[in-house]
């Protein structure tokens, strides 16, 4: 082509196209990256119809993704690992300026799980018994999303929105319709829309569409269906398709809908339903008028749940002080009591009596049992109100369970700390050896997700390649 003018024959005119956009931000997931982008400061002569974000891939291979106004651009990739993004913006008159490479970003390929701790009944589904003292890779799989550690079970939940269990199967809660122990996941049905799951001696599940499902024991109406039958497999609670958060207890079950109430039902002992009585309930009961709630998680006896406004909530048993009321361990609540005035809590873990919390400044938090040194003070003295876990402002999401916590730093670090009887810390450390304060799980730091269960731990770490 000849140039005319600063004008390309073919009806392209590179002086009137649009400045390079800048990239604001980019957000890594599994094989994909969310770039931001602003307008470009000049947008020539037309008006901007679009834009295009072009990754250079750790193979050399480019992936594109294109949106038709400035803001988040998705794009889809094939490969993990290093990855760099460019952006154009374009108009009427062409193609503008290339913003060049840049925003260099680590990109995960797949999520894989480990486990470790004890093997009894098949817990850690390494397809073995034997405890194991460090994690080890649960199978080959990168797909998976999502785990739930406790009792003597464990269940997970894959990208592609399968569930998937293993474990002690005695009271059907691995959900395959059978009662027999399994030492590596199997799948429970074949449904492709599960997208939250917790386990206890029951388990409690919401699929995509918003509606609630549970199975395994039932010996307190804990499953919800209005009796007190165990089921095998999955059973639909109610007709409702407003779930969006559930937790599973030792014999009890919370849960919260989109419009922010808060339902409870099971075994009502110690007042852990929080309905102010100690009547069990054998399907879903909804606590106070309120419509603020957004996380609920239910211990052994007792249940915490925080608000949209940053305040915590606490009710049922109070023995060790997990109520972290600040008031008699003889002293239970059988309806919802503010922890403290602080409105800053973001994430709480309820364990068999203890309990663990972050805040919105990274902060970490616990109070209640510390037998073994599970509240990580560096001792084993019981808190009746929340302790800072140290000074440290990265942490980013904490779990429970009867005598062991586990929790991940900003950094994607991973840490463990207070019994160690089965190696459940996950240190490689004599079984004999507790840890009263956190101690870090080897030198990773892409772990994502983590659930402290029965004398076992699972994560999920991502993957890059």
């Amino acid at each position: 082509m000849s140039r005319k003018g600063g004008v390309l024959s073919g009806g392209f005119q590179p002086l009137k196209a649009p400045n390079a956009p800048t990239i604001d931000s980019v957000s890594a997931g599994i094989l994909s990256a969310d770039v931001t982008v602003s307008a470009p400061a000049n947008t020539g002569d037309g008006t901007v119809s679009g834009y295009v974000v072009t990754a250079k891939q750790s193979d050399g291979s480019l992936a594109t993704g294109t949106a038709s106004s400035a803001g988040a651009v998705s794009v889809t990739l094939t490969a993990g690992g290093t990855t760099e993004f460019a952006a154009q913006a374009f108009s009427e008159y062409g193609p503008g300026q290339f913003s060049g490479f840049g925003n260099s970003t680590s990109v995960p390929s797949g999520q894989e799980l480990y486990a470790w701790g004890s093997g009894s009944s098949g817990r850690t589904g390494l397809n073995t018994t034997v405890n194991t003292s460090s994690p080890t890779q649960v199978g080959s799989l990168t797909t998976w999303a999502q785990v739930s550690a406790r009792s003597s079970s464990s269940i997970a939940i894959k990208a592609d929105g399968t569930l998937w269990a293993w474990g002690a199967g005695t009271v059907g809660q691995l959900g395959n319709d059978s009662g027999i122990n399994v030492s590596s996941p199997i799948q429970v049905g074949s449904l492709t829309n599960w997208s939250q799951v917790s386990m206890w001696g029951h388990c409690v599940a919401i699929k995509t569409d918003g509606t609630l499902w549970s199975w395994g024991s039932s010996q307190f109406g804990q499953l919800g269906h209005n009796n007190a039958i165990s089921r095998s497999s999955p059973v639909q609670v109610g007709a409702l398709t407003t779930w969006s958060q559930a937790s599973a207890g030792s014999g009890h079950t919370a849960a919260v809908k989109t419009d922010g109430t808060l339902w409870t039902w099971g075994n009502a002992a110690s007042g852990r339903l929080g309905d102010n009585n100690l009547v069990a309930r054998s399907s879903p009961i909804q606590i106070g008028a309120l419509t603020n709630w957004i996380q609920v998680s239910c211990g052994s006896i007792h249940t915490t749940a925080v608000k949209t406004d940053g305040t915590m909530w606490s009710w049922g048993a109070n023995g060790n002080g997990q109520l972290g009321l600040n008031i008699s361990y003889l002293i239970n609540r059988s309806s919802p009591v503010q922890i403290g005035a602080l409105t800053t809590w973001a994430q709480v873990s309820g364990g068999f009596v203890e309990n663990g919390a972050i805040k919105t400044d990274g902060t970490m938090w616990s109070w209640g049992s510390s037998q073994f040194g599970q509240l990580g003070h560096n001792d084993t003295v019981d808190r009746s109100s929340p302790v800072q876990v140290g000074a440290l402002t990265t942490w980013s999401q904490v779990s429970t369970s009867g005598s062991h916590m586990a929790a991940i730093k900003t950094d994607g670090t991973l840490w463990t700390w207070g019994n160690n009887g089965a190696g459940q810390l996950g240190q490689n450390l004599p079984t004999i050896t507790d840890r009263s304060s956190p101690v870090q799980v080897g030198a990773l730091t892409t772990w994502y997700q983590v659930s402290a269960g029965n004398a076992s731990t699972a994560a999920i770490d991502q993957s890059f390649t």
